[in-house]
């Protein structure tokens, strides 16, 4: 049993270098909200920290809906008690055995995602450290446990194809490669931004999101325009709208790169309508869209099982929201892309640990939860 001593709720708004330009969207600032959670148990209490990322309109909550929600939801939670089950060693907890758990976080945020997804976070996160172990073993077990270090990708924002090239030339003087590109707004600019990041760092391995700003025909026009000039294309993540299955089965059939369904996937059962079309290859998990990380976690469960390659991403987060994506990549036993970048691009941190980087090499802490600390 564990009580539910106090929960705290503040805006988390953190300005970016460079405004982060995608298909549908742009902004200048994080537009999150931070929660802290202080669960108690047997006389212990741990403090828990969760970050809820919005990014409208591709998380239909933008930064206003999430701190109200948030803000009702602690004042129905705050006082009351939880039952969390046991966890295995070998396995972590069971996804199964947390119905309770989902049960009281659905009854307090029913259809709010990503502010569902910071609270939720943070509850872990305090559990976690009050059973002495780090998320990714609680959520994985010995897997989550030995897994403790991922490369990822650094994302080029939507920009003129000069400073898009100068960006990844900067990234790639600190030994990053693999470079998620945002394209869809105008399929010229987007080409000419590709070649010139190619020229400017002639070993680049492209990872390209569309953000659904793409026809079939567009995505596949494209497809063919960066394979004739040799680029190497890892993916193409999310080419067409969420709910174009058909045009993201076309692009998938006639691209060799596998195609990554993003706002595509919420839920396992969006999950099975997409393989069940074959409108992708594999599928990016964020915490914000399914809810928090036990969402993410089934999705991503489930995704192995099929053999399906699976991303890690997050929206514009801080170091807390991109740790505990990190965990649960960890929690899979690790993913085949990982895109946990975007506590790079902000100009300043409001957090410490979590992680320790080395370019685009993260090692993950065996210290409890998360193992992040807020500064203020």
């Amino acid at each position: 049993m564990f009580h539910v001593e106090a929960i705290s709720v503040r805006p988390l708004s953190v300005p970016l270098h460079d405004p982060f330009v995608i298909a549908t969207g742009r902004v200048t600032v994080t537009r999150s909200a931070e929660v802290r959670v202080t669960l108690a148990a047997g006389g212990a209490r741990a403090e828990g920290l969760g970050e809820g990322a919005a990014l409208w309109p591709v998380t239909v909550e933008d930064q206003p809906d999430v701190l109200a929600a948030l803000g009702a939801a602690s004042e129905r939670l705050s006082g009351q008690t939880i039952v969390l089950p046991d966890v295995d060693g070998e396995h972590g907890v069971s996804l199964a055995g947390l119905v309770e758990l989902g049960a009281a976080l659905d009854g307090v945020l029913s259809g709010k995602p990503v502010a569902r997804a910071a609270l939720e976070t943070a509850i872990l996160d305090a559990w976690a450290r009050l059973l002495g172990m780090p998320l990714r073993r609680l959520l994985g077990g010995a897997r989550g446990e030995a897994t403790r270090t991922l490369t990822t990708d650094i994302t080029i924002p939507i920009a003129e194809p000069a400073r898009m090239a100068e960006l990844a030339q900067g990234w790639a003087a600190q030994g990053f490669r693999h470079f998620k590109v945002k394209v869809g707004k105008d399929m010229d600019q987007d080409l000419a931004a590709l070649f010139a990041i190619r020229n400017a760092v002639p070993d680049a391995r492209f990872r390209i999101d569309a953000n659904a700003g793409f026809s079939a025909a567009q995505a596949i026009t494209m497809g063919r325009a960066v394979e004739a000039r040799g680029l190497v294309v890892e993916c193409w993540e999310q080419p067409c709208a969420a709910d174009d299955l058909e045009g993201m089965a076309e692009v998938a059939d006639a691209l060799a790169p596998p195609v990554i369904a993003d706002e595509s996937v919420k839920t396992l059962a969006d999950l099975g309508r997409v393989r069940a079309a074959r409108a992708a290859d594999g599928v990016n998990l964020k915490l914000v869209k399914s809810g928090g990380p036990l969402g993410a976690l089934a999705i991503g469960r489930a995704a192995k099982e099929a053999g399906m390659p699976i991303m890690i991403g997050g929206m514009v987060e801080t170091r807390l929201g991109m740790t505990a994506g990190a965990h649960v990549a960890a929690a899979l036993g690790g993913v085949d892309f990982v895109d946990l970048d975007t506590a790079w691009l902000l100009a300043g941190d409001p957090y410490r640990g979590g992680y320790e980087a080395d370019g685009p090499r993260y090692e993950l802490p065996a210290e409890p939860g998360l193992g992040v600390t807020a500064i203020a």
